[in-house]
């Protein structure tokens, strides 16, 4: 089975940078795209980065240009590298995996993270 697990969240200064890690483990061969979302307080989660091994990344207005999605794919870990932080970024962080293939069953799986809290604060 696979399962991601989050990693690196904390207290941060506004325009400070942190890196959030999202470690992936059973059989990940067959992942080919990992999404960040976040859920800030009272609102609804939130789509923010996503990288597909097929065509790149891409972000959401809100952190385009300030967050970047590293990968090492020796270690099976996906991150996310943000700068600039501000207090609309504090939020608990997800990483996804959208499309994870089933062996055996010819279908796929929408799995998640356990999710890691970001607080941009003084």
């Amino acid at each position: 089975q696979v399962q991601l697990v989050e990693s690196g969240g904390g207290l941060v200064q506004p325009g400070g940078s942190l890196r959030l890690s999202c470690a992936m483990s059973g059989s990940t061969s067959g992942i080919n795209i990992i999404a960040w979302y976040r859920r800030a307080p009272e609102k609804q989660r939130e789509l923010i980065a996503q990288i597909d091994t097929a065509v790149g990344t891409d972000y959401a207005d809100s952190v385009k240009g300030r967050f970047t999605i590293p990968r090492d794919n020796a270690n099976n870990t996906v991150y996310l590298q943000m700068n600039r932080l501000t207090p609309d970024d504090t939020a608990v962080y997800f990483c996804n995996a959208p499309s994870v293939p089933v062996p055996g069953m010819g279908w796929y799986r929408d799995v998640w993270g356990q999710g890691t809290l970001v607080t941009v604060s003084y």
